[in-house]
This record gives structure tokens, C-alpha cells and sequence, in this order.
């Protein structure tokens, strides 16, 4: 029924790549190719606490249509490309500490945006990364191990400090992993890395002393600014009858 509504909506409404709008694919191959490149996620002020973060690729160019057009507008059919991409960054985590069952804890959403979009996206994501994982021989699996625990308002806008206050409290831990087990908060996108700091918190607290500390992955993480270069003052050039030697003694 899925693949026969998908091509009767391809009759009515052309596909386009939600990153650059050609015809084509949901994500053309040069869209998805911009998250194929694994990253530390390091915003521009780390919070203290924040997980080792790893990102599919930069939030910007055709990746930020791309994500919002997922997010925001309904193009649920972009879970399996963003979820592929989800996928590579966890699976970063998951060849540096082999052997470990990994968990997916994505982070869950506000009661206000689930009225809004009507559906978990972040959730979505983690499934269809968890699809990819298993594929490629990973043993994975999604746990809902987090849950709201307070009212939050828009970030938007907000200083990191804001955001730090804003967050303080929300999240609370509904279960424990199996131990040994990899535990990666994930989520679409990291900006200031406030939201994981808090929710990789929450988890870090139900670890046993000397487990596996908790890490994170997103779809895409905002690129530091490049600061410019300030070139290098150039040497003093000294005025004509300066002494420039050393002075020989009279």
C-alpha cells in the first residue's frame, strides 16, 4: 500500500530533492553525499558535560532545507535518507568501542511540537537508522529512555546560558539499558549541544560506575565560524642612522 500511494503521488506531484529542488530523488546523490562526511559535533561554546558528539555531515547548504523540509513540512518520506545518515554517524561510535550491543535513546519531543507536526520525527530517524544499522551487522536497537519532564519554551533566540536554564529539569530517565550496552542519544540536528548535554545527563545518572559512558549522534550538526586570519605585523624596519649592532666597547 506504501509503495502503491508513493507512485500515485509521484504521478500528482513531481519528486524533487528537498536540499536543491532538482527534479529526482527525495535527496539527490550530491545532497546525500553531504552527509556522508563524519564529524565531531563541537559547537562554538561546548557546554560542560556535553557527549562526545559525532555528526553525519554540516548544517548547512541543501542539508538544512533538506532536514526543515523533514521537520517542519512533512516530508516524512526523507526518514529513510536522514536515517541512513543518522546511521553512519552512530556507527562511528560503534567501531571505536566494538563488541557492545548499541541503543539508540533519541531525544523526545515537546508535547507542543507533537501537536504541531503530529508525529516524533526524531523518532522516525532512529528507526530507520536502527533499519541500517542491523542491515550492516550492527546490533542495534531504539529505546525510549528518556521522557518530558517539564515545559520548555522556544529556543529560538536563545543565549546558550538561556538555553542551559531553559532545558534544567526537563528531561527524565523512564528505564535502564542492558548493561555493557552502548547507550547514543540521538537527534536531527545540534546547535549549542544544550539539549544533549541535558538528556546524556539524565542517562549518565542510571550507569553503573565504570559503564560505558553516554554518546551522541545527530543527522547534522551547525559548522563552527572560521575566524579570520590576522596577518602577521611586519618586522620594524629601523630609521636610517639607528645603531642596529651591537655596540663596541670605547
Amino acid at each position: 500500500m506504501r509503495a502503491l500511494a508513493a507512485a500515485l503521488a509521484d504521478l500528482v506531484l513531481p519528486r524533487t530533492c528537498a536540499g536543491c529542488g532538482v527534479p529526482g530523488p527525495v535527496l539527490c546523490r550530491r545532497c546525500a553525499g553531504l552527509l556522508a562526511r563524519p564529524r565531531e559535533a563541537a559547537p562554538r561554546r561546548v557546554p560542560w558535560g556535553m557527549p562526545p558528539t559525532v555528526a553525519a555531515g554540516a548544517y548547512a547548504g541543501p542539508v538544512r532545507p533538506a532536514v526543515v523540509a523533514f521537520k517542519e513540512r512533512g516530508r516524512a518520506e526523507l526518514a529513510g535518507p536522514l536515517g541512513a545518515a543518522l546511521a553512519l554517524a552512530v556507527a562511528v561510535h560503534a567501531t571505536l568501542l566494538p563488541g557492545r550491543p548499541v541503543v539508540l535513546v533519541p531525544v523526545p519531543a515537546t508535547r507542543a511540537a507533537l501537536r504541531e507536526r503530529g508525529r516524533d520525527h526524531v523518532r522516525e530517524l532512529a528507526g530507520a537508522a536502527v533499519a541500517e544499522l542491523r542491515a550492516a551487522g550492527v546490533e542495534a536497537a531504539e529505546a525510549r529512555l528518556l521522557a518530558r519532564a517539564g515545559r520548555v519554551r522556544d529556543s529560538a533566540g536563545l543565549t546558550v546560558a538561556q538555553r542551559r536554564a531553559n532545558l534544567a529539569g526537563t528531561f527524565a530517565a523512564r528505564g535502564a539499558a542492558p548493561p555493557g550496552a552502548l547507550l547514543v542519544v540521538v537527534d536531527d540536528v545540534v546547535t549549542s549541544g544544550t539539549t544533549l548535554t541535558a538528556a546524556a545527563g539524565v542517562l549518565a545518572a542510571t550507569r553503573p560506575d565504570g559503564d560505558t559512558p553516554v554518546l551522541g549522534a545527530v543527522v547534522a550538526a551547525t559548522p563552527r565560524p572560521v575566524l579570520p586570519r590576522v596577518p602577521a605585523a611586519p618586522p620594524a624596519v629601523p630609521s636610517r642612522g639607528a645603531r642596529t649592532g651591537p655596540r663596541r666597547p670605547g
